[in-house]
């Protein structure tokens, strides 16, 4: 029955039912997906529909969320239409039947032939002439395949770029983590790979690493237990809204105070205070301050990039007060003595750099540190993400903040952890990467090194550093190839494999998509291969506090549309008989162990082997009791699913683990946590460059309501009306200085590119200072940010200058969209 636009139909009592981990942000919050023919609805009654609910009368508040963006109507192969509804589920620890603006429009995002997903990729498609054309997954793998091993025999594995996802969620999971990194790492054997969102293959979490301290080491739960939590960097109600709405917010308006009676008895235990560390009040610190009052709320508004001599000043402070944990230092961690006399910092001189007050510092160093009035050490939750992991010196903020954590003992207890909050879910398991250091991608390409480059996954165009000047060299590479093929009329196949192959010893770069939709990077492609995404295809992926959970296919992908682990496992097999056919057996058995029919078939080969008996390493965030989770056991397990590690199987369930380091443990050789020091080395020089030259700083990250890169969102009005370019928030007084109103495009500038933005006029943005949207494909703010990196090739997107001038008015999008105060006041 078709769904009116003031009516939502209801499943009946035989819907089908299956369970899906939202495809976005890392909190994953669990879904229940029903499924029914499009000419059957339920009932209202609690036995005639498979929500079990009476709707013949009002429900309770928040007793089911349900909305006309989470139903659709899609066709499967046969032709066959159902209705699906895709509503949060109560019983899942995560989200608690909570919903973001994101999570709640999954079922729009849904493949139909006339919705958002109308423009996703259907078939592999090749740029021949001047147009893309369909083409079969036969004639794609023979040319991809083809070109790649003309590279990899004459030129060796370093003429393979690839541009891939690293870990979960909607571009990855466990199963297409291992098939991508097979075919990179064992078969292809190339170095040279770069991750979505960062221009080399590393982590964005060396340095804790480094200490001992895994980034993602507590569970939501301990939100709930925390005395005091610290924001740092991270905008938590726009970007893990249900973490923060479902666990932080109870914490903080005194509703956890049983809870926490019952946990740590004999302490003295109250509504947990909360610290945001961030230069911009957020709109996470305004929804705090209102819902549990400004006396409770703790502003660290830091001058930018001044976050390491912020964490010594404090570091110093409390060791000087003695709020630290003296015996467990001595027992279980190393390096305190010396990073105490590097970091050493006043409070005085921490105030000077970061233009923080005195008396700020002290007041967050009372909440956070000082002893509770039982004499027990507080519980302070430590959260971070792009603040500080794009900061100003990654591994050295890191080591700055995790040194004030171990200090105070504020991980392994519960009520604590130094965590990541998150971008995506992650998924990671792949073999060693074969490279021996570090190698910075972007600029490998720009400086002419390369021959095929494949975009996986991902979108650097709108997402990369120095993004002009790393587009302008891919387009003018990519013509190389273009200019040559397009000259090569009446070409079979191999003599089409040889053009390309001699135009990439021309300077070309031949450049293949693998991905949901035709992304930006695909005007400077030559071919693209169509993706799928969870519940088109099974797949695992694991949260924040590290819930292991199985979304469920339940649906048809569009067109010849594959799962990327077994777009891999063709790749591979191509070549496997390429190899095979000219009597190799050398390099055709480097691409062996791809017979997969299933993703299941990959999850087993890779998250299932990983650490078992004869197996060559794994990678992978499943450790080596990986083998215990099978997918029958984690459709048992639903949308709570298993925390990893797993610890045992008992009674047909999966056990799992709550947090880390409880046992003070830590992930070194000798189990010992390692200090380390952090001094305050002042801003890169070409960062400063740009500070002294032009007058505003371009501070940048996510709004709610846009995913990641705004793949689906660009086609969907409800969002991209709302953005129709990426915003910038701008002080009214520097505003009205340059004549811009709200609505206004202006042009950001610096000595490395320029882009273009709409202004949005916010009070609570300080002169001098912006806030634009990041990764939006109207506007793109890379383009402005320096090629700098930090000694692990981390960017520092944060640290961008930039002038501002008008362009002019959108007269249009001043009348259509809404300007309102995106925060609550």
């Amino acid at each position: 029955m078709s769904t009116q636009n003031d009516r939502i139909a209801l499943p009946p009592v035989n819907a089908q039912k299956t369970n899906l981990t939202c495809h976005f942000c890392i909190v994953g919050c669990g879904y229940h997906v029903y499924k029914w023919p499009e000419n059957q609805e339920g009932g209202r009654a609690p036995h005639q529909n498979a929500l079990k609910l009476d709707f013949r009368k009002q429900l309770p508040p928040l007793q089911i969320v349900m909305t006309p963006g989470m139903t659709n109507v899609v066709t499967g192969k046969d032709g066959q239409r159902y209705n699906i509804m895709i509503v949060p589920d109560k019983q899942c620890v995560v989200n608690q039947g909570l919903s973001s603006t994101r999570g709640g429009r999954l079922a729009t995002y849904m493949y139909t032939e006339t919705g958002v997903g109308q423009n996703r990729l259907k078939e592999p498609r090749i740029f021949t002439g001047d147009q893309w054309l369909d083409t079969t997954w036969d004639k794609a793998l023979t040319i991809y395949a083809g070109v790649t091993r003309r590279i990899l025999d004459k030129d060796g594995p370093n003429g393979l770029m690839f541009n891939c996802f690293d870990h979960g969620g909607a571009g990855g999971g466990f199963e297409n983590t291992w098939g991508t990194g097979k075919l990179m790492f064992s078969a292809l054997q190339t170095p040279m790979v770069r991750i979505h969102n960062r221009p080399a293959y590393n982590s964005e979490c060396h340095a804790t690493r480094d200490m001992g301290v895994g980034e993602l080491n507590n569970a939501y739960e301990d939100a709930e237990l925390a005395d005091c939590i610290m924001g740092i960097g991270a905008n938590q109600y726009e970007t893990q809204t249900n973490y923060f709405l479902a666990h932080w917010l109870p914490n903080l308006q005194g509703a956890t105070v049983d809870k926490k009676k019952k946990w740590f008895p004999g302490e003295t235990v109250a509504a947990a205070k909360v610290i945001f560390v961030d230069p911009r009040r957020t709109p996470t610190i305004a929804v705090a301050e209102h819902a549990v009052g400004r006396d409770n709320v703790l502003h660290l508004d830091l001058q930018p990039g001044t976050d390491i001599a912020l964490f010594n000043g404090l570091f110093t402070y409390v060791v000087e007060q003695g709020w630290i944990d003296k015996d467990f230092i001595a027992q279980h961690t190393a390096g305190f003595d010396e990073a105490v006399k590097t970091n050493r910092t006043s409070l005085e001189e921490c105030s000077r750099i970061t233009g923080v007050s005195v008396d700020k510092l002290t007041q967050a160093a009372e909440w956070a540190y000082k002893p509770k009035s039982s004499g027990h050490l507080k519980r302070t939750m430590h959260g971070y993400e792009k603040g500080i992991i794009w900061g100003n010196d990654n591994y050295l903020i890191q080591s700055a903040l995790l040194d004030l954590v171990l200090a105070t003992h504020n991980v392994g207890r519960r009520g604590t952890g130094a965590v990541r909050m998150g971008g995506h879910q992650e998924g990671y398991t792949r073999p060693p990467y074969p490279g021996d250091h570090k190698i910075y991608i972007d600029q490998e390409i720009i400086q002419g090194r390369g021959q095929m480059l494949t975009s996986w996954g991902c979108n650097n165009f709108q997402t990369t550093l120095n993004a002009e000047e790393y587009r302008e060299v891919i387009h003018r590479r990519s013509n190389i190839v273009k200019e040559a093929m397009a000259k090569a009329r009446g070409a079979t196949t191999e003599q089409l494999i040889d053009v390309i192959y001699e135009a990439t010893k021309n300077g070309g770069l031949y450049v293949a998509v693998i991905d949901l939709y035709p992304v930006m990077v695909m005007d400077a492609a030559h071919m693209a291969l169509p993706a799928t995404h969870p519940g088109e295809m099974n797949l695992t992926s694991m949260n924040g506090e590290r819930r292991l959970r199985l979304s469920e296919r339940f649906m048809d992908p569009p067109g010849s549309a594959k799962p990327d682990c077994l777009i891999a496992a063709d790749i591979a097999n191509s070549l496997k008989r390429l190899y095979e056919a000219e009597g190799n057996s050398q390099m055709a058995a480097r691409f062996a162990g791809f017979d997969w029919k299933t993703e299941e078939d990959a999850f087993n080969d890779g998250f299932r082997r990983a650490g078992r008996p004869g197996v060559p390493p794994i990678d992978s965030q499943g450790g080596d009791t990986g083998y215990l989770a099978t997918y029958a056991l984690l459709r048992q397990a639903g949308t709570n699913g298993v925390q990893l590690p797993i610890k045992e199987v008992k009674n047909g369930k999966l056990i799992g683990t709550e947090m880390l380091y409880t046992d003070n443990k830590f992930s070194t050789l000798d189990g010992k946590a390692k200090f380390l020091p952090a001094p305050w080395p002042g801003l890169p020089k070409p960062v400063q460059a740009q500070k002294d030259k032009h007058r505003f700083w371009i501070n940048n990250g996510r709004v709610n309501e846009v995913w990641q890169t705004g793949y689906h969102n660009k086609y969907d009005a409800f969002v991209r009306d709302r953005y129709p370019m990426a915003i910038i928030e701008m002080n009214p007084d520097d505003s009205a200085s340059l004549g811009i109103q709200s609505g206004d495009i202006v042009e950001v500038y610096n000595d490395y590119g320029s882009t273009y933005a709409m202004a949005y006029l916010e009070r609570d943005i300080k002169p001098n200072q912006t806030f634009m949207q990041f990764g939006w494909y109207n506007g793109i703010v890379g383009d402005v940010v320096t090629e700098w990196t930090d000694r692990n090739i981390i960017p520092y997107y944060k640290g961008t200058w930039a002038s501002i001038r008008k362009i002019g008015g959108a007269k249009d999008w001043q009348q259509t969209v809404s300007f309102k105060r995106r925060r609550y006041v």
